[in-house]
């Protein structure tokens, strides 16, 4: 089994979010509050890690999407850039998540681009709902071609709640 997870606000957060609240995390992000662009400086939320691990231990393949960018403004007015995109790599092994390969979008390219380009598609789209930078106009799986949603199973958690709550068994996240 294949699972997308997307990165940020789904598994990991900006370090001024550590002991805030979700609507605090949220309104940090809509002020663009510093550590929301210290991309390489990210971390988990809760023992999103330790999940992942599971996962993979018991044969799921992780792969991961970013809302880093090469060629587009990632937030606010920053430009994430080449040198930019090694910030995901960074923390995810900084923090202990299993490897796996990190999807970008390229140059005018959308997430559900990324994601209708993948072979094998995931089996699964792990996404939070997106709701600091405007709730499901900005989710990936609203927008991928029906044919292809018929093939991906859609999980989505609340954008800085993590995935603590889901299932231990990752075939489990079928029932959700």
């Amino acid at each position: 089994m294949k699972i997308l997870i997307f990165l940020q606000g789904t598994v990991i957060m900006h370090p001024g979010a550590a002991g805030k609240t979700r609507a605090d995390i949220i309104q940090q992000v809509r002020d663009q509050e510093d550590s929301v662009r210290d991309f390489k400086n990210y971390i988990p939320i809760g023992r999103a890690p330790e999940k992942l691990r599971t996962w993979a231990e018991q044969g799921a393949e992780i792969c991961y999407l970013s809302a880093l960018s090469e060629n587009k403004k990632a937030r606010g007015d920053e430009v994430v850039g080449r040198e930019g995109l090694k910030a995901d790599s960074i923390v995810l092994e900084r923090y202990g998540f299993p490897a796996g390969i990190i999807y970008h979008r390229a140059a005018q390219e959308s997430y559900q681009v990324v994601v209708e380009q993948m072979r094998p598609l995931p089996d699964i789209l792990i996404e939070d709902d997106c709701e600091s930078i405007g709730g499901a106009s900005e989710m990936t799986y609203p927008y991928i071609a029906l044919e292809l949603k018929e093939k991906i199973k859609s999980v989505v958690v609340r954008e800085f709640i993590g995935i603590d709550h889901l299932p231990a068994d990752h075939r489990d996240l079928y029932k959700t």
